[in-house]
C-alpha cells in the first residue's frame, strides 16, 4: 500500500469515527430535548385553553347575577369564554407560545442545553463528512451513505441557522434530532459504502452544483413537512379546543400539542420554508439536465430518477399554486405538501434501491 493510500485509509477511519460521536452526541441532545419538553410549560394558547377548560366536564355554560340599572337583581346566562387560537383578518398578531421552549426556567435550563450539545454534535458531523471529503478527494456525496450523512448535517445547520437568526424554531429540535439519528444510523448500518472513486461520468463539477442543491433543497423541505405534519395535529387540536364537546385527544397527545406553536405559525412556516426552497429544486433539475447531456449526450431521458424529480417538482408547484387558491388552503394544501415530501422520499429511497437506471450506477 502506498502512502497516499494509507492516509486516504486513515481519514476514512477518522471519518466513521466522527460520524460515531456525532451519533453519541446527538443521542445526549435527544434525551436533554425530551427533557425540555417534559419539563416545559405549555405555549400560552395551551395554558390559556387549560384555564379556560378546567370545569369543562361540569358545566357548559356559567350563571352569574348581575344588577340591571342598579334596581334588582337578574340571572344572565355568558356562553363559554371563546379560545382564540387563530389571527383576526388583517392582522398579523397570532397567538402563540414559546412550543417546546416553554417558559419554566427548568425546562428552558434543558432546551439550552439540548440545543448545545446539537452544535457539538453538528461540529462531529461536519468534521466527519469533511474527512470522507478528503479521503475520496472529491465531494463527499457520491453514493446513498455519503448523501445521507451529507443530509443530515445540511439539515441541523438549516436548524441552527434559524436559532441564529432569532426564529422560534426550538421546539424542532426533538423531531430533527430524533430523525437525524434514524438517518445516520441507516447510514453506518445498512447503506455504508467504503471510500472509492466514482464512475468517469461523475468526475465533473456539476457534482459539486447539481447534488449539493438537491441536498440543501431536501433537508429543507424536511424541515417544511415536519412543520406541515404538526400543524395537522395542532389545527385539529385547536378545532377541539373550540369545541370542546366532541372527541378529545388523550393526556400524551394533548400534553405535545400544548408545547408547539399555534398551528398558524406552524403553517405559515411551513409555507415559507418550501415557497423559498422551490426555486432551488427548480434549478437542481435543472442542473441535472445539463449534467445528463454532458455525461450521456442528452438533456432528458426519462431516467426514474428524472421522472421523480419531476413528479416531486410537480407535487411542490400544485401545493404552491392551492395555497393560493381560497379553497385549498389549510389542511388540503398540507396534505399536498406531504405527498410531495414522500414523492421526494421516494425518490431517494425507492428510486436509489429498488429500480434501476442511469443513477445507479453510483452504488447503494
Amino acid at each position: 500500500m502506498n502512502l497516499a493510500a494509507e492516509v486516504n485509509e486513515n481519514l476514512a477511519h477518522y471519518s466513521n469515527v466522527l460520524i460515531y460521536s456525532a451519533m453519541a452526541v446527538y443521542t445526549l441532545a435527544f434525551l436533554a430535548h425530551i427533557a425540555e419538553w417534559v419539563f416545559g410549560s405549555r405555549s400560552a394558547v395551551g395554558r390559556t385553553a387549560a384555564a379556560i377548560t378546567a370545569d369543562a366536564e361540569t358545566s357548559q355554560r356559567a350563571k352569574v347575577t348581575v344588577r340591571v340599572g342598579g334596581q334588582g337583581g337578574g340571572t344572565a346566562v355568558l356562553d363559554r369564554p371563546k379560545i382564540v387560537t387563530r389571527s383576526a383578518a388583517g392582522s398579523r398578531d397570532v397567538p402563540d407560545g414559546p412550543g417546546a421552549a416553554g417558559g419554566t426556567e427548568q425546562g428552558d435550563v434543558y432546551g439550552r442545553i439540548a440545543v448545545g450539545l446539537t452544535v457539538l454534535a453538528f461540529l462531529f458531523h461536519a468534521a466527519g463528512v469533511l474527512f470522507r471529503a478528503l479521503s475520496v478527494q472529491r465531494a463527499p456525496w457520491g453514493n446513498m451513505y455519503e448523501f445521507s450523512t451529507t443530509f443530515a448535517m445540511v439539515a441541523v445547520a438549516t436548524y441552527l441557522v434559524l436559532l441564529a437568526l432569532k426564529k422560534n424554531v426550538r421546539w424542532i429540535g426533538l423531531p430533527l434530532v430524533t430523525t437525524v439519528l434514524l438517518d445516520l444510523g441507516l447510514a453506518v448500518s445498512v447503506l455504508y459504502t467504503a471510500s472509492d472513486q466514482l464512475v468517469p461520468a461523475l468526475h465533473s463539477y456539476w457534482l459539486w452544483i447539481h447534488v449539493s442543491c438537491a441536498i440543501v433543497s431536501g433537508a429543507s423541505l424536511y424541515i417544511g413537512a415536519v412543520a406541515t405534519l404538526l400543524y395537522l395535529f395542532r389545527d385539529r387540536y385547536e378545532v377541539q379546543l373550540e369545541n370542546p364537546e366532541g372527541k378529545q385527544f388523550g393526556r400524551f397527545a394533548k400534553s405535545v400539542l400544548e408545547r408547539v406553536p399555534s398551528a398558524a405559525s406552524l403553517d405559515k412556516f411551513a409555507y415559507r420554508i418550501n415557497a423559498t426552497i422551490f426555486p432551488l429544486w427548480t434549478f437542481t433539475i435543472i442542473a441535472g439536465a445539463i449534467w445528463a447531456e454532458a455525461a450521456w449526450g442528452r438533456y432528458w431521458g426519462w431516467d426514474p430518477k428524472e421522472v421523480w424529480s419531476f413528479i416531486t417538482w410537480v407535487a411542490y408547484a400544485c401545493y404552491l399554486h392551492a395555497r393560493a387558491t381560497a379553497g385549498w388552503k389549510g389542511r388540503k394544501a398540507a396534505y399536498l405538501a406531504l405527498i410531495a415530501f414522500g414523492c421526494y422520499l421516494f425518490n431517494y429511497y425507492g428510486v436509489n434501491i429498488f429500480i434501476t437506471g442511469k443513477h445507479s450506477y453510483a452504488g447503494v
